[in-house]
């Protein structure tokens, strides 16, 4: 699993992390079990703080795809079925909406008119 992140970039650095692994999740990359970077070694590998790291596997053991345990690896609990893709392509939606200089609202407003 590679996880890049964008630094110019207007979504945060750990919803880009989130995002990574919420689509290799949804992908059949990773399953069950395995075993995710430390929050050091992935932070030294992107550049980035821990922090940030921290922040990403936080959400996604909050979404309850995956377990978190001091002094260990972060594991893999959950697959998402459908929802993690589903979430991810909403993401880029709203990224691309943003792009283009739409609100919050216009989306919304989009959405409920495509029903």
């Amino acid at each position: 699993m590679l996880i890049r992140v964008e630094m110019a970039s207007s979504e945060p650095l750990f919803a880009q992390i989130a995002a990574s692994v919420r689509g290799a999740i949804a992908r059949g990359e990773l399953a069950v079990g395995e075993k995710l970077p430390t929050v050091r070694d992935l932070a030294d590998s992107l550049g980035v703080h821990m922090h940030t790291v921290r922040a990403a596997y936080a959400e996604l053991r909050d979404e309850g795809l995956v377990d978190m345990r001091r002094g260990r690896h972060v594991t893999v609990i959950a697959t998402s079925g459908g929802q993690a893709e589903l979430r991810e392509r909403v993401r880029a939606l709203i990224a691309t909406a943003r792009s283009l200089g739409l609100s919050d609202d216009d989306v919304l407003t989009l959405m409920k008119e495509s029903l």
